[in-house]
Order: structure tokens, then C-alpha cells, then sequence
């Protein structure tokens, strides 16, 4: 009878692995081959899909209330290329980092806006969470957390205001965007479905 060289269990092949511990390193072997992650990458690539998430409902929202709404980062206009950025520090990795998420339309007045959107879930965002020398001064800032969706300008960001959990700079209180509240209050039903358990 011969036994497992891992666990001691009965197995049929002399030397070898029995059937559950063949299995735990064919899985684990697999899992380094095609989902080798290292635990950074894993949470790189989480918080970007948490990223994406804000970005489609804030994109969503703002559609829905009729705005041209049009991605702007270098993301969308080259795919992969934050990939490839990766690790990279130069000015121009940096630039391209820093570019806002969208550039959206007031359907009524036609004034234009540059937006950045962050998910975060302590609801903070201050200037210290603002790339150094961002560039773009007339940018506004949407954040998305699990109970609510705030706005604050970059301008604000630099005058010491910030967005805080008892902060009440809700994104229906900007009367340059002239949003219906009822759909911002439908769009933060959304957000906690979608965060709750983040």
C-alpha cells in the first residue's frame, strides 16, 4: 500500500500524490499559470473595476438627464494604455494619468465641464488624494461611496474644502449642473447595490 509523499493518505501510485493533493497542486498550479497575480496586481486590478463601476453610473446618471457626455482620459482614447503605464514615472505617464474622466454638456446652457470620478468608500477626498500639479484647475471632482454621490471642485480642493462623511457637498446641490435630485437619489440606490459589501 503505498502512501502520499504530502499528506500520508492512501494512494494508488508509489511515491506519488493521492487524488486530494494531486488536485490542491494541479489548482493551485493552474491558478499560478493563468490568474498569477501577485496580491498588488490582484488589488490594482479591484480597484480599477471599482474605478470603472463609478464611472458608469456617474456616466449613466448624466446621460440619463440628457448631457453630452464623452470619455475623455487617455484610457478611452487608447486602450491598454494605462497597462502599459504600469509602474511607469515620467511626465508624460504622469500627464496621461492625470487627464479627467469625461468631458460632459449642459443640455440647456451648453456649458462644458471637465470630470474626474473616485469611488471611495470612507467618503474622504481632500487635496492631499489630488495628483501633484494637477493641471486641470476647472475640473470637478465626483465622488461615489457607498451611501452617497458628492462634487466638489478643484478649486474648492485647493481653497481647503474637502468631502467627508459629514460633509454635505452632494452632487444634486450644484446648481451649475442642474440635476434632477430624484434621479441623483435613484443613481445612490445604484451605488449601494453595487458597494454595500466593499
Amino acid at each position: 500500500m503505498a502512501e502520499c509523499v504530502e499528506c500520508g493518505a492512501y494512494t494508488k501510485f508509489n511515491g506519488g500524490l493521492c487524488t486530494k493533493c494531486y488536485n490542491n497542486k494541479n489548482s493551485k498550479a493552474i491558478n499560478n499559470e493563468t490568474h498569477g497575480l501577485t496580491d498588488k496586481e490582484k488589488r490594482y486590478r479591484y480597484d480599477m473595476i471599482k474605478g470603472r463601476i463609478a464611472e458608469t453610473l456617474i456616466q449613466e446618471l448624466f446621460l440619463s438627464l440628457n448631457y453630452n457626455v464623452f470619455r475623455y482620459g487617455m484610457e478611452n482614447t487608447i486602450p491598454g494604455i494605462m497597462e502599459l503605464l504600469k509602474g511607469v514615472r515620467s511626465d508624460v505617464a504622469e500627464a496621461i494619468r492625470r487627464m479627467p474622466d469625461f468631458v460632459m454638456q449642459n443640455p440647456e446652457t451648453k456649458d462644458v465641464y471637465f470630470v474626474e470620478v473616485k469611488f471611495r468608500a470612507n467618503e474622504n477626498y481632500s487635496i492631499k488624494d489630488l495628483p501633484k500639479n494637477y493641471p486641470y484647475e476647472n475640473a470637478y471632482i465626483i465622488i461615489v461611496s457607498k451611501k452617497h454621490i458628492k462634487c466638489i471642485t478643484v478649486a474648492e480642493l485647493f481653497d481647503g474644502k474637502e468631502i467627508s462623511p459629514t460633509s454635505h457637498n452632494y452632487l444634486g446641490s450644484r446648481n451649475e449642473f442642474a440635476l434632477d435630485k430624484e434621479v441623483i437619489i435613484e443613481f445612490c440606490k445604484f451605488a449601494i447595490t453595487f458597494f454595500e459589501n466593499v
